[in-house]
């Protein structure tokens, strides 16, 4: 079971920071960090491929070789892909391919390789259905070594402005979770510097105390 951390009440939503297995956290659509292989070979990718079952990796093999017949990757840094669930708990998955920092070019250029990647998911979601509930590991992180305290605030930055923007990208509820310790602190401290800040509101101690769900 995963422990939320974090809530935030944005235009369309809630924002939520859970510390956990994302495995285990139902939604609609769940995002699994991806290499530009689809193939599932280490880190959380690894982990998640390994829960979907065989048929996962099955599909993700489908899709590469076939884009790989028009001289493709088969999933570019910055671009993401929507498979069925298997036996993930959800309806979809979107598989995003975000920055490796643990290679210097992409390293370089990790602020805005890491915004196309967001980007690329939320293009995504837009054509599918249901799409209410997001699960949602940070990007960059874990075997793809982002800096921690950069990365949490960029996610907060990001996902929140998506929330709170002027379209409604027809999510209501956004599970970011981790299970990394180092990256919940600096989300923490990231959070508890610049709450102000963030687009929307704090609503932790009203969720602690039972008053919203």
């Amino acid at each position: 079971m995963a422990d939320v951390v974090i809530v935030r009440k944005c235009k369309h939503g809630q924002v939520r920071v859970l510390f956990g297995n994302v495995v285990d956290v139902e939604g609609d659509v769940m995002v699994i960090p991806a290499n530009s292989r689809l193939a599932g070979r280490e880190g959380l990718d690894e982990r998640m491929q390994q829960a979907a079952g065989e048929g996962l990796r099955e599909h993700c093999a489908g899709i590469a070789r076939k884009r790989r017949t028009s001289n493709l990757q088969p999933c570019s840094v910055g671009e993401a892909v929507s498979t069925p669930a298997f036996d993930l708990p959800a309806s979809h998955l979107v598989h995003v391919v975000g920055p490796d920092c643990r290679r210097p070019t992409q390293d370089t250029f990790r602020r805005e390789l890491l915004r196309n990647s967001y980007e690329a998911l939320f293009e995504e979601l837009r054509g599918l259905e249901p799409r209410e509930t997001l699960v949602l590991p940070p990007l960059g992180t874990d075997v793809f070594a982002y800096p921690h305290r950069e990365v949490a605030r960029m996610t907060m930055e990001i996902i929140l402005a998506w929330m709170d923007g002027e379209e409604d990208p027809g999510v209501r509820m956004v599970h970011i979770v981790t299970h990394e310790d180092n990256f919940l602190k600096n989300m923490k401290t990231v959070y508890r510097e610049s709450e102000d800040q963030f687009p929307g509101v704090d609503r932790t101690r009203d969720y602690r105390k039972g008053k919203i769900q």
